[in-house]
């Protein structure tokens, strides 16, 4: 990996890791289009740990306060019922799903899942099913409404991501519109659960993809150096997703992001018919 495709496949994480139109298919899709290998599941687990900082940063206040939150429900039992509370116990039922999903199909996720038409089904399909949530969600409810029936059916939805072209955030999202809440606050929530999910998965990939052994695996392999690149980037791109996106759906709907995956996976399936590209 030189360092322009390190700097280019950070830019193409952050700024897809947090809309709903998938980064792993994003990080799929560029390589094959501009002629460079696959640099594989374990380098894309990688470098989603910069847009975990990302969220983070831009999280900072409401982390906090539901880490307070937790431990004082810890140590008395009246605070239990907090808003605090009872989101930190939620964003643990909605990890759930993810971590079983992830472990089960590991050898799939790094293998069939990442043919590039598999993405083009994931990419039309979750476009279906978000414009359905769009149209018949009320989007009234707030993040501090939320049941754990809700993070666990959120969590389900997250789970689907591992697949790619679904979209951590897209599926998350029209869970949420789906269960009533307002566009913002699935959002708001959807990131907050992706921090455990995009931290385990990419500590666990971290320690393989920096072996020369596994490394070896994968046609291309980047260095060290270019994944920490690739990271940074991807940290800093990120953030400014994060409060673009957050900002955008106050005030619109889905419905552009169900059109680009719409037009997207039509073009990919284009492009494969007609053999400009390879499945794998």
């Amino acid at each position: 990996m030189e360092i322009l495709q390190a700097i280019v496949m950070g830019v193409v994480q952050g700024a897809t890791e947090f809309l709903p139109i998938s980064s792993s298919a994003h990080l799929r899709i560029t390589p094959a289009l501009l002629g460079w290998a696959d640099f594989g599941a374990a380098f894309t687990a990688v470098i989603q740990l910069g847009t975990l900082v990302a969220v983070l940063v831009y999280f900072r206040s409401d982390l906090v306060a539901i880490t307070r939150g937790m431990l004082a429900a810890v140590t008395d039992p009246a605070k239990r019922s907090s808003k605090e509370a009872r989101l930190a116990l939620g964003l643990v039922v909605a990890t759930l799903p993810v971590g079983i999903v992830g472990l089960t199909l590991k050898k799939y996720i790094e293998g069939p899942f990442r043919s590039l038409w598999v993405v083009v089904a994931t990419m039309v399909g979750v476009a279906i099913v978000i414009e359905i949530a769009e149209r018949v969600s009320n989007g009234r409810r707030t993040l501090a409404e939320t049941t754990l029936r809700d993070a666990f059916l959120v969590g389900c939805a997250q789970a689907c991501a591992v697949v790619p072209g679904v979209s951590r955030s897209g599926a998350t999202l029209a869970a949420a519109l789906l269960l009533g809440l307002r566009r913002d606050e699935g959002a708001r929530f959807s990131f907050l659960m992706s921090i455990p999910a995009i931290g385990a998965a990419g500590l666990f990939e971290l320690k393989g993809a920096l072996k020369p052994a596994a490394a070896a695996a994968v046609a291309h392999p980047a260095s060290p150096a270019m994944i920490a690149i690739a990271s940074v980037v991807s940290l800093v791109v990120g953030y400014a997703s994060i409060a673009w996106l957050i900002g955008y759906l106050k005030r619109h709907s889905m419905t552009v992001f169900v059109v680009y995956r719409l037009l997207l996976g039509g073009a990919l399936a284009g492009l494969l018919l007609t053999r400009v590209l390879q499945p794998f």
